[in-house]
């Protein structure tokens, strides 16, 4: 948790941008996992922490607008409760934590908001994601599901993504200490690959580091041979000699920031010539959107220039034909990388995207996600100082989609399908850091200490 100026700061700026009406901020509630006393592990609402900073469960933040007042909703522990819990702070101790001075018990809720209602009042409340908050909200508001994507506040999604946006000082320190974890994890699942060992294992060694010095994982951990599958949970696969493993994982602070790192290598600590030559084309586009990003850069500029260096080793190694520039115009790149060279990163692990992004349709409200030029639409995102990203090219051969694709008779002339015959069994390959956005261009979270990532420093760290 920061000092509570910092959250009195956001609070403040928050209420100006909106102007006027009331702010609702339903922190999460514990989600049963298989009965209503045995929970999944509690992850507080992002931005409900980016505003109040507590991580305890079931509390409620409300802003008013107009008078830049906020208040706390929730329930002080009885000694039922403490019984199972031990001895809790108040609501009124937390809330002095955070710089708010009125708490009122969470039945208050409720009321407040029928009061506003009935004077007039909007009611800002961003799109919910949780089943538990879609029903708090249909309660307190009287509007059926349905009805909760109608209502949304458009100006509250704005000016939360823009705030969360353009990172701190604080908060990348903090997201320095996230890389801390991803490097941990990275680094034992090195050591651990070799023949017989059951992704299972790699998975939950490298997960057991973030629970020890962290909140937990940033999203759940992908270790596969078959990288080609992009978010492959399966890791029930025991890794073979000649396979490549690909580990796609991260960590949350205690503070609740987040980091995301892939690295793809070879079971038997070495690469065979047909996997090194497509590994350096994927690094070498890493590589490249390393040195490219600015400030002011849309995100678009940056995805397509990954494209162009892609094709480019594609042709090199006799996979594509003609040009980098006509293997992008002619949409063949994404039958090898079907999906956005990176993401937001911050307090969740595709930042913001709760409230944009595959969310809903965009069509509506085009004009103003491209005036907010944030990561919630990443298709007018413009990279500014204190932006975090994920930088994932990545190179993945899906029969599947070769078939589908070769099939319906498309990239003729362009993509070598003979050649893709001898990669079907090949997997996939992506590797991901995280950079900032500076005043000047960027750098990569973890500063001098770097996750193992050429070719070189793979094998020397690899199974030993």
């Amino acid at each position: 948790m920061f000092a509570a100026t910092t959250y009195v700061s956001r609070r403040k700026t928050l209420c100006e941008k909106i102007g006027s009406g009331l702010i609702l901020l339903p922190g999460n509630t514990f989600s049963p996992n298989n009965y209503p006393n045995n929970a999944y592990y509690f992850r507080q609402d992002s931005t409900f922490r980016y505003y109040f900073g507590l991580n305890t469960p079931t509390l409620v933040g409300m802003m008013d607008a107009e008078t830049g007042e906020a208040a706390l909703y929730g329930d002080d522990f009885t000694v039922e409760d403490i019984i199972w819990t031990g001895p809790q702070p108040t609501l009124a101790e937390q809330g002095a934590e955070v710089g708010v001075a009125k708490t009122y018990p969470l039945s208050k809720v409720a009321e407040h908001l029928a009061m506003a209602i009935r004077l007039g009042r909007k009611i800002h409340y961003l799109p919910p994601y949780r089943g538990e908050t879609k029903l708090q909200l249909v309660e307190w508001l009287g509007i059926a599901p349905a009805q909760l994507h109608d209502y949304k506040s458009v100006d509250l999604m704005m000016a939360v993504a823009e705030m969360r946006e353009c990172k701190s000082d604080e908060e990348i320190a903090e997201m320095e200490r996230a890389f801390l974890l991803g490097y941990e994890m990275h680094t034992l699942a090195m050591k651990m690959c070799r023949p017989g060992v059951v992704e299972r294992e790699i998975a939950g060694a490298v997960e057991g580091i973030v629970k020890r010095y962290g909140q937990g994982v940033s999203f759940p951990t992908i270790v596969s041979q078959h990288g080609e599958t992009l978010h492959n949970l399966n890791c029930d696969g025991v890794l073979e000699e000649g396979r490549l493993l690909l580990v796609d994982g991260g960590g949350e602070t205690l503070s609740g920031y987040c980091s995301d790192h892939t690295r793809t290598y070879p079971v038997s600590g070495k690469f065979t010539e047909q996997q090194r030559a497509i590994y350096n084309i994927v690094l070498k586009a890493h590589d490249d959107v390393a040195r490219l990003v600015a400030p002011g850069m849309m995100y678009t500029e940056v995805h397509r220039a990954s494209y162009l260096t892609l094709a480019e080793g594609l042709i090199g190694v006799g996979l594509m034909k003609g040009t980098a520039e006509d293997a992008v115009a002619s949409g063949a790149m994404t039958m090898f990388m079907p999906h956005g060279l990176g993401h937001g990163l911050g307090m969740d692990v595709h930042d913001c995207e709760a409230m944009g992004e595959r969310s809903f349709d965009f069509s509506m409200i085009a004009e103003r996600a491209a005036q907010s030029a944030t990561c919630i639409h990443r298709a007018t995102w413009r990279l500014q100082p204190g932006t975090v990203l994920t930088d994932e090219p990545g190179i993945y051969f899906i029969p599947a989609l070769i078939e589908k694709c070769k099939a319906e008779g498309k990239y003729q002339g362009i993509v070598n399908y003979d050649r893709l015959a001898d990669y079907y069994d090949f997997g996939g390959i992506r590797i991901e850091d995280d950079l900032v956005v500076t005043a000047t261009g960027n750098r990569m979270l973890g500063g001098e200490k770097k996750i193992p990532i050429t070719v070189e420093e793979l094998e020397s760290v690899v199974g030993k």
